[in-house]
């Protein structure tokens, strides 16, 4: 009977080795980051640890990509597609991938210890500010735009009075008319046309008249350009969600999950009435999505929030810097490696998982392949406000609307300065500088020489007067 079971354990012990001995065929599947091809080479997290893994156990293998893309579930007819159908169909030895532990799958595979413990969670675009606040009305623009916008306001005002003041039409006669475009008008007139009412008197020659068009074209453009990008801001504060209940709540985020996957069954079976209303919008809208790449550019295309493992999620927020994912996190899931039932080699890859865990090698593995890219930049820095760079086009035409406007203004001048010089025989230069410094002069030193001969000649008459009566 002792030789029997000597036997016995023999017998298994060669078949143990013999499997060990053949070189393994490994099924994965391409998810960032745990497979991943570059040129003709694998690379990834789960390419780390199959390595590691034969390292400690001795064994061949070779890494193939699942034929349908998919990791594996029972579709209408009992039959199981992906990763865990090729295993049931000896296609390949284990699944290495991030095959998340369920009793269903436990039926028909073995799965190791997990080598990956997480849940569920989503992820979506990040809103432009973290809550309503006081300073809501100034969030459509960001700092440097409205430093922008003051100084083009009070650049527009000097420009109007500098062009009210040098235009012959504006001001013809300095010593006897009150000049209209005072530098305090200048500036209520602006800032009526950023309320879109006039504020008159409105300018009357051609350079004025440029320079208040393209003020008020600047104005209403930037005013739309403020209005479209507030509502986009308001909207983006009432839709602040940060739980599965708030996604189950509002019905402006669409929201999916990866369609036949663990995380769909997971809302499709659960009683919680949260869960099932979100599995029931998922239903209604068809918003799933056939992969987690999928899930992550739909995401960052926003008004989307994707539901799936939290350490994907992470993989994603880390990658893509306007991402951001929720703290909740349900149904504590894992990962582990699959293989055949009865197979001899779980219990070893157990125990290598095991020692590689408290090595610290799968946290090294961990932070080698979700190492943020986004280091450095600023979580709260509002990326939907508008630049001062998105509306240079804007900024541009309207320095060049002013630079026109003075133009015009000083070529009205010279043409007046040359017809004065014309009929007075006097030179072109000196009238059009009697010209500007009777208008940017004091009118008191106009005024004073004037004043003085006109005293002076009363004097004489008195004079004379005076000899007269004598």
């Amino acid at each position: 009977m002792s030789v029997c079971v000597v036997w016995c354990a023999a017998a298994l012990m060669l078949r143990v080795l013999a499997a060990d001995a053949k070189e393994l065929t490994i099924t994965t599947i391409q998810d960032e980051p745990y497979a991943m091809t570059k040129g003709s080479q694998m690379e990834g997290y789960c390419i780390d640890l199959i390595s590691e893994l034969s390292k400690q156990l001795g064994f061949t293998y070779r890494v193939q990509m699942v034929k349908d893309h998919r990791y594996g579930a029972m579709d209408a007819n009992g039959n199981w597609n992906g990763m865990i159908g090729e295993i049931i169909r000896g296609e390949a030895d284990l699944a290495v991938a991030p095959l998340t532990v369920t009793a269903v799958r436990e039926h028909v595979v073995d799965m190791t210890t997990p080598f990956i413990h997480t849940g569920l969670s989503f992820i979506m675009r990040k809103s432009s500010s973290s809550g309503s606040s006081a300073f809501s009305l100034l969030s459509p623009f960001s700092s440097d735009m409205w430093a922008g916008v003051l100084v083009a306001f009070l650049l527009t005002a000097l420009c109007l009075f500098l062009v009210g003041r040098i235009s012959p039409t504006e001001w013809a006669e300095p010593e006897k008319d009150e000049h209209s475009f005072t530098l305090l008008h200048s500036l209520w007139y602006i800032t009526g046309a950023l309320a879109l009412q006039g504020a008159g008197p409105h300018p009357k020659a051609l350079s004025g008249r440029v320079v208040g068009a393209i003020w008020w074209l600047f104005a209403v453009l930037l005013l739309a350009c403020y209005f479209a990008n507030f509502h986009s801001v308001l909207h983006s504060e009432h839709k602040h969600i940060s739980s599965f209940e708030d996604l189950a709540n509002q019905d402006v985020v669409d929201y999916g999950t990866i369609q036949s996957g663990s995380s769909m069954l997971f809302f499709k079976n659960s009683n919680n009435p949260v869960y099932r209303r979100l599995y029931q919008h998922m239903e209604r809208k068809k918003s799933y999505v056939s992969s987690t790449s999928e899930g992550f550019r739909r995401a960052q295309e926003g008004n989307f929030a994707f539901i799936g493992e939290a350490v994907s999620l992470d993989l994603a927020v880390a990658r893509y810097c306007t991402l951001t994912r929720a703290q909740e996190i349900i149904s504590m899931r894992s990962y582990s490696i699959a293989a055949p039932l009865g197979s001899p080699l779980v219990k070893n890859l157990t125990i290598a998982i095991l020692k590689l865990s408290e090595a610290g090698e799968l946290t090294h593995l961990r932070d080698k392949w979700w190492a943020s890219s986004c280091v450095g930049t600023d979580d709260h820095h509002e990326s939907e406000a508008l630049q001062s760079h998105d509306l240079r086009g804007l900024f541009l035409l309207l320095g060049l609307g002013l630079a026109v406007g003075l133009l015009l203004a000083l070529l009205e001048l010279l043409s007046r300065a040359r017809s004065q010089a014309k009929a007075g025989k006097k030179s072109c230069c000196s009238v059009l500088t009697s010209e500007l410094n009777r208008r940017f002069g004091s009118r008191g030193e106009v005024e004073e020489p004037e004043g003085s001969e006109a005293r002076t000649n009363t004097g004489r008459k008195r004079v004379k007067s005076f000899k007269i009566s004598q």
